[in-house]
């Protein structure tokens, strides 16, 4: 630093000789007195400072103080300085005596519910086909629920489904996600593949096998030509592709008023093996829903010509998809909140 003032000048070359020994007796005590030795009330500099300011000329006393000030601030940063390096080498010199371990408790990573990966998993295995994905209202009039889907008000066939009205007789919970369907079919120009999976709703008793809500996933394909072959050759792709190749899938002829000809496919009960179990009801085999192809009424009712374009679709109950998957007996666990499943991969 370049000093002017005399006292100024020598306390700082006389600091310097005593800075110049911090390295070789570096400690918290030496720091310490060095900073009384200079900063304190009776310090080098200190003394300096009111011996100068109460004999040097008016005039003369503003340039001292800057320079004084610059001094002390230049003192104190250097011993600072050094008291860091000094905790500094302490801790590395603490660290290398002391084993530190650091335990970090396991965190508990959250998983889907097996329905939504069921619904994920099959939404990725159409998607690899073609087919885009819709939603539906789940409350519903009885025009797109019903006679959309070729039951009139008059049909026997509703018989079949126990339906939960919001207000009689058009409004009601959705029994069958067909009637999402019955929108695309409409809002949609042909040709078309579409999946729809949702949530339904039905008075029905709740067992092992049945509940009054559940999932189902819906699939039409509308298109100038198709066949059963083909229907047939999807339903066993899902199957096996998201169950495993080794599930054993029956079809049997059905009825629906929707489609004409109407089959029901079946896989072999996972629980008890064709035994019979009170999840299959003795049957040894699980009913998975509904498919054929789609009669011409339905898409005459949906503004598209049979005589030009055909169509098939299935119907297929996600709950039972996911119980077959994730080893699940009871249908009633999935809406439980129980915390006993986790997805498989």
């Amino acid at each position: 630093m370049d000093i002017k003032n005399l006292e100024l000048r020598k306390a700082y070359q006389k600091f310097l000789d005593d800075y110049s020994q911090v390295n070789q007796n570096l400690s918290e005590s030496f720091l310490t007195e060095l900073w009384r030795k200079y900063l304190g009330k009776n310090g080098v500099l200190t003394v300096v400072f009111r011996r100068q300011m109460s004999t040097l000329p008016k005039q003369e006393k503003k340039d001292f103080g800057i320079e004084f000030n610059l001094l002390k601030d230049f003192v104190q940063s250097l011993i600072q300085t050094k008291k860091e390096d000094l905790i500094g080498i302490e801790q590395k010199d603490y660290n290398s005596k002391v084993l530190v371990e650091f335990k970090v408790p396991e965190f508990k990573i959250g998983h889907f519910h097996p329905l939504t990966q069921t619904i994920r998993d099959i939404n990725n295995i159409f998607r690899s086909l073609g087919y885009s994905i819709v939603d539906g209202p789940e409350i519903e009039t009885d025009e797109y629920c019903f006679q959309r889907m070729n039951l009139p008000l008059d049909h026997p066939a509703r018989d079949l489904q126990d339906s939960i009205y919001i207000s009689e007789p058009d409004i009601l919970l959705r029994t069958q996600t067909s009637s999402i369907e019955a929108h695309v079919l409409e809002d949609f120009k042909p040709p078309m593949k579409i999946v729809m999976p949702g949530r339904v709703y039905r008075n029905e008793k709740v067992n092992k096998s049945n509940h009054f809500t559940f999932h189902q996933y819906q699939m039409t394909t509308v298109q100038e030509k198709v066949s059963m072959a083909e229907l047939f050759s999807i339903i066993n792709y899902l199957f096996k592709t998201y169950l495993g190749e080794d599930t054993v899938v029956r079809f049997r002829c059905k009825y629906y008023p929707e489609v004409e000809p109407g089959l029901g496919p079946d896989i072999q009960c996972f629980n008890c093996k064709e035994r019979g179990c009170a999840l299959c009801k003795g049957r040894g085999w699980i009913e998975m829903g509904g498919a054929g192809i789609r009669h011409p009424n339905v898409l005459r009712m949906a503004g598209i010509d049979p005589e030009k374009w055909q169509g098939y679709a299935f119907g297929l109950g996600l709950d039972r998809l996911a119980m077959a998957k994730h080893g699940i007996t009871d249908i009633r666990t999935l809406l439980s909140g129980s915390l006993v499943y986790k997805p498989k991969a």
